[in-house]
Order: C-alpha cells, then sequence, then structure tokens
C-alpha cells in the first residue's frame, strides 16, 4: 500500500512540478490540477486496486484448483488414514474458497475493470506529456496557451469515453444478468 501511494504522491508532485513551468492562466492551471491530476491519480489507484483483486482472485482460484484433486485423491484412495476427516473438511473447504473466489471475478469482472482503467490512465497520461512538450495534436501549436482548448477537449472526450464505457458494460452485465435468471426459470418451468 504504502508503494502504490507513494507512487501517486510521486505523479502529483512531479506533474505538479512541470505545471509550474509552463505559461498558463490560474484557470487553466486548475484545470490541470483539478481535472486531469485528479482524474490520473484516480484512475491509477482504481487501476492498481482493480489489479490486485483480480490477481488475488485468480491465483486463489489455480492454486485451490491444482491442490483440490490432490485431496479428492487422497481422501478416496489412501485407506492408510486412520482419519479422514481432516482431508475431507480440508477438501470441502477448499473447493467453496475456490468457487467464492471464481464467483467473485466473474461478478466483479477485475481483470476487464484493470485493464479499462489502465488503457484510460495511460491515454490521460499520454495527453499530458504530449500538451507539455507540445507534441502529437499540440505540435502546431506555439504556446501552451494556445494548445489549452485542445488538450481540455481531449481530455473531456477521454473522460467521456471512459464513462460511457463504464456504463455499457454496467447496462450490458444486467441485461445478461436478467437474461440468465428467466432462462434458468425457464428450465425450472
Amino acid at each position: 500500500m504504502a508503494k502504490k501511494d507513494s507512487y501517486q504522491k510521486f505523479l502529483k508532485e512531479d506533474f505538479n512540478k512541470l505545471f509550474e513551468g509552463i505559461k498558463l492562466g490560474d484557470v487553466q492551471k486548475h484545470f490541470l490540477r483539478s481535472r486531469w491530476l485528479e482524474q490520473v491519480l484516480w484512475m491509477e489507484g482504481k487501476a492498481n486496486l482493480s489489479r490486485d483483486r483480480h490477481y488475488a482472485l485468480r491465483i486463489t482460484t489455480i492454486i485451490g484448483g491444482v491442490i483440490l484433486p490432490a485431496l479428492v485423491s487422497l481422501s478416496i484412495s489412501n485407506t492408510n488414514f486412520k482419519n479422514k476427516e481432516p482431508i475431507i473438511w480440508s477438501t470441502f473447504l477448499l473447493s467453496q474458497v475456490v468457487a467464492i473466489s471464481a464467483a467473485i471475478e466473474e461478478f466483479f469482472h477485475y481483470g476487464e475493470r484493470w485493464r479499462h482503467y489502465r488503457r484510460t490512465v495511460e491515454s490521460l497520461k499520454t495527453q499530458g506529456w504530449q500538451f507539455s512538450q507540445l507534441t502529437g495534436p499540440y505540435r502546431n501549436y506555439i504556446s501552451h496557451e494556445q494548445a489549452f482548448n485542445l488538450f481540455a477537449g481531449q481530455i473531456e472526450d477521454i473522460i467521456q469515453r471512459d464513462v460511457e464505457i463504464y456504463a455499457t458494460q454496467v447496462v450490458q452485465e444486467k441485461k445478461e444478468e436478467q437474461q440468465n435468471q428467466e432462462e434458468y426459470k425457464d428450465k425450472q418451468s
């Protein structure tokens, strides 16, 4: 946790130093800090959190899935154990942990969220670096003040796309969940 916090702190300090060297008005610098930089820091945090959760759940599922067959074979084939109960209970508990871990990952889609946030934050960072260096779409401007409106528009487009993608995914997931529930009810009838 401290490592992530220190990286976010580094980013904030680094970009604030960069902003100080750019000739912009107070309102424009305020936009850089409150809209662009805060979005970068927030998305960086969300990407890292989603990645960590995705890895933890996937590793739990994978390792548990590898261990389970061994426990099952021990409890079934080995008659040398006087008391098989610990193996049976361990097998049961581990199978529940694996199932719960897989279900949580499937429900929350942490891997997809991680990739989504990572793509968006990297787009935001790229725009920030290109703007600061007057490269990419800003290369035809001779000052940051002249390029600022394009930069602000680019940032708002990225944020809007992020909102649309997120909203579309949530709506799609709910539709799929409803459809699955209806199909299940039809099969039960």
